[in-house]
C-alpha cells in the first residue's frame, strides 16, 4: 500500500488529522489495533474550548455538535461554607465553551470518514515500522504502508513515542485519582469544581439526561456531601451505568517529532482532567500538523513541519500549568500540613474576590489561540 501520510491511531487526533487533511487534498491511511466498537466504546471527556469548536465547524464536523451540544459561558468553583463564582469566559473573554461527549465526537468522525470513503484499517496488529514503512498484520496476513510521513496518533500507551530516540521526558504524578461514574439523571444547571474539606469532586455533563461525576471515593453519597446544601438537593441520584478510575498525572515529551514521525494528542502529552485540556490539546496539534502538512505539499516548503514540535509545546505547556494549577487548587493532599491548606483556602477566597484574578484564570481556561 502507498499514501502520503500514515496515521497511526484511529481515536480524535487520527480520524481529526485524517479529516483535515482530505480538505488539504493530502491522502492518508489510518490504522487502528482495536476495533471501531472498542473506540467508539470509550468513555472520555467533553468540554470543549471555543477554539476547538471553531476547527469543527471549519471543517464540518460540527453539525450535531451545534444542535445536542450544551452552551456555557463558563464553570462554577464552590466549595463549603462560602459562596462560589464563575470563570466567566465569555465576560472576560468574550468566548463560550460547548459541552460534548468525545463519545460523540468519535462518532461524528467516523461518520465523515465514511462518508468520504476514508482508508481506516481497524484490528491492524503488530504495528511497527523502518524508516517511512508501517509493517503491521491484518487478518493474520503481513502487510507494508508505505508514505512520505508518519503521524503518531496511538495516544500515551501507543508505540509512536517509542520511535523517538532523543527526547526529554516531564512527568508530575499526583497521589490520588479519580473515580467517575456516567449516570442517565439530568445534569445539574452548571458544570461545578467543588473544594470541600471531605475532597474534591466535579460534576460535568454530556445531554440533558447524561450525567458525569468525579470524586475521590464513596459515589452518590459523597458527592451530595461535598457541595453546598442547596448544590446537593439538585443533583438527582440514581444507578450508574459506567464507572471509572482516572489516574492525575502531568506528562509532556520533548519534542514531539523526529525525522518524518510526528507525534499527536496523547502521545506526546498528558494533563490532568482539572484542566479539561486533553482532547483540546489534541485538535490543536492536528490543527497545526495538518497545516503543515498542506504546506509541504502545496509548496514543498518543511519550516512549518519543522517548526512543528516547537509550535505545539507552545500551547501544550500553557495547558499543562492550568492543569496543574487548577489540581493544586482543588484538591486535598494526603501529605499537607495546616499551612498549606489555609494556603490554598487563602487562593479561593482571593479568586473569589478578586476582578482582575478571575479574568486571568479564564482567560487561560478558555485556551490560546491557535
Amino acid at each position: 500500500m502507498r499514501t502520503q501520510v500514515g496515521i497511526v491511531g484511529a481515536g480524535p487526533s487520527g480520524l481529526l488529522l485524517a479529516e483535515m487533511l482530505h480538505r488539504h487534498g493530502v491522502e492518508s491511511v489510518v490504522l487502528e489495533k482495536h476495533s471501531r466498537a472498542h473506540v467508539l466504546g470509550r468513555i472520555r471527556a467533553g468540554v470543549l474550548e471555543p477554539t476547538t469548536v471553531d476547527v469543527l465547524r471549519e471543517n464540518g464536523l460540527a453539525e450535531r455538535l451545534d444542535r445536542e451540544g450544551h452552551v456555557h459561558d463558563g464553570v462554577r468553583i464552590v466549595w463549603s461554607g462560602r459562596d462560589g463564582f464563575l470563570i466567566d469566559i465569555n465576560r472576560h473573554c468574550g468566548k463560550r465553551f460547548v459541552a460534548y461527549g468525545q463519545t460523540n465526537l468519535q462518532e461524528d468522525l467516523f461518520a465523515a470518514a465514511d462518508r468520504r470513503g476514508a482508508q481506516i484499517i481497524t484490528e491492524a496488529a503488530d504495528v511497527q515500522w523502518l524508516d517511512t514503512s508501517i509493517r503491521f498484520k491484518h487478518g493474520g496476513k503481513a502487510r507494508q504502508l508505505d508514505c512520505d510521513f508518519i503521524a503518531g496518533c496511538d495516544g500515551f500507551h501507543g508505540i509512536s513515542r517509542g520511535y523517538i530516540p532523543v527526547k526529554r521526558e516531564y512527568e508530575k504524578l499526583y497521589p490520588f485519582g479519580w473515580l467517575g461514574i456516567l449516570s442517565e439523571t439530568p445534569p445539574l444547571k452548571e458544570i461545578a469544581y467543588c473544594h470541600s474539606p471531605r475532597g474534591f469532586a466535579l460534576a460535568s455533563q454530556r445531554s440533558p439526561m447524561l450525567s458525569r461525576y468525579y470524586i475521590h471515593v464513596p459515589v452518590w453519597t459523597e458527592i451530595k456531601a461535598r457541595f453546598p446544601r442547596d448544590w446537593a438537593e439538585a443533583i438527582v441520584s440514581g444507578p450508574s451505568i459506567e464507572k471509572s478510575i482516572a489516574p492525575l498525572r502531568s506528562y509532556v515529551a520533548e519534542p514531539m517529532q523526529h525525522g518524518r514521525l510526528f507525534l499527536a494528542g496523547d502521545a506526546a502529552h498528558i494533563v490532568p482532567p482539572t484542566g479539561a485540556k486533553g482532547l483540546n490539546l489534541a485538535v490543536s496539534d492536528v490543527y497545526y500538523l495538518s497545516r503543515a502538512l498542506a504546506e509541504y505539499y502545496r509548496s514543498g516548503s518543511m519550516t512549518l513541519l519543522d517548526a512543528y514540535s516547537e509550535t505545539a509545546l507552545h500551547r501544550v505547556w500553557a495547558s499543562v500549568r492550568i492543569s496543574w494549577y487548577l489540581t493544586t487548587l482543588l484538591h486535598r493532599f494526603p501529605d499537607a500540613s495546616e499551612f498549606d491548606q489555609r494556603a490554598q483556602e487563602y487562593e479561593l477566597e482571593y479568586l473569589l474576590s478578586s476582578h482582575h484574578a478571575q479574568a486571568a484564570l479564564a482567560e487561560q481556561y478558555a485556551g490560546l489561540p491557535l
